[in-house]
């Protein structure tokens, strides 16, 4: 893998989760390597998450970028679209503010960032009791492989050797991407013009995404044993315009797209 470090801006979509968001904001403080910047994409939250990022503002030990728009529904893609027009670095990681990094997640990510290439992580998924008592506290918490709690306990383990292995192996044909833990080159995305904005509601913006990324020439490597962060536990919502979104996706799909119409392009200078 190449070992040239690019600058990096790390992108937080987020919406209604203040509880959660306080955790994700400090496990990103003490990444063992720090992004040059961290932009929140804000999905229409109300106030209390404005005063927590706020509150972050004063003493992060990087740029803490909060982009707000009007609640009028699950509106991701749009959101996602805008973070990145507004970022000012070449190398983009993608997570939701659900989650607890890794001390060495965004390391892991650049470690095996290479051109021509989109990496796509893995989670782990806590219990909703373990969630509880996190939020509660507010206070991060130590995780690891052994720590009580986790789903998918096997995903917890870091091991570079190991991942290094996997990467351009582990479901080789599988055309996947998880918006919550994905990173990519700026260009790459502007190439395609990032998210589609069709993908109102829930599901099938990181399927497009991925798929038009892909049709465009670029290839994926698979983050397993690395780029490890714990998901925090929440009900499945905004499941409206499933069917409907899922429908365009495959149409999409078939037809080898690679440019959406209604993209990144109407937010850049």
């Amino acid at each position: 893998m190449e070992n040239k470090s690019p600058q990096v801006s790390l992108i937080v979509s987020t919406y209604n989760r203040p509880d959660a968001l306080n955790l994700c904001l400090q496990s990103i403080a003490r990444q063992s390597v720090l992004p040059a910047e961290v932009i929140i994409g804000d999905d229409g939250s109300k106030e209390e998450t404005r005063h927590l990022i706020e509150s972050f503002q004063e003493n992060f030990p990087v740029p803490l970028i909060h982009i707000w728009q009007e609640d009028e529904g699950f509106r991701l893609a749009m959101m996602r679209n805008k973070t990145v027009a507004a970022s000012h670095y070449e190398y983009i990681i993608e997570i939701d503010g659900d989650l607890i990094l890794h001390r060495d997640f965004v390391a892991d990510h650049l470690h095996f960032a290479r051109k021509g290439y989109y990496l796509k992580g893995g989670r782990v998924n806590l219990t909703e009791q373990l969630t509880d008592e996190c939020c509660k506290t507010g206070k991060l918490p130590r995780l690891n492989l052994f720590s009580r709690g986790l789903l998918r306990r096997i995903n917890a383990l870091h091991c570079l050797a190991l991942s290094s292995y996997f990467a351009p192996r582990y479901k080789k044909n599988k055309i996947a991407g998880l918006g919550c833990n994905m990173s990519f080159w700026k260009e790459d995305f502007l190439k395609i013009n990032g998210y589609d904005e069709f993908f109102e509601g829930w599901g099938g913006e990181d399927y497009d995404f991925v798929s038009r990324m892909v049709n465009s020439g670029v290839k994926r490597l698979y983050l397993k044993f690395s780029g490890i962060v714990y998901h925090l536990w929440h009900n499945d919502l905004y499941m409206q315009n499933k069917e409907k979104n899922f429908d365009y996706y495959h149409d999409k799909r078939d037809k080898k797209a690679v440019w959406c119409e209604k993209g990144i392009d109407q937010y850049l200078k």
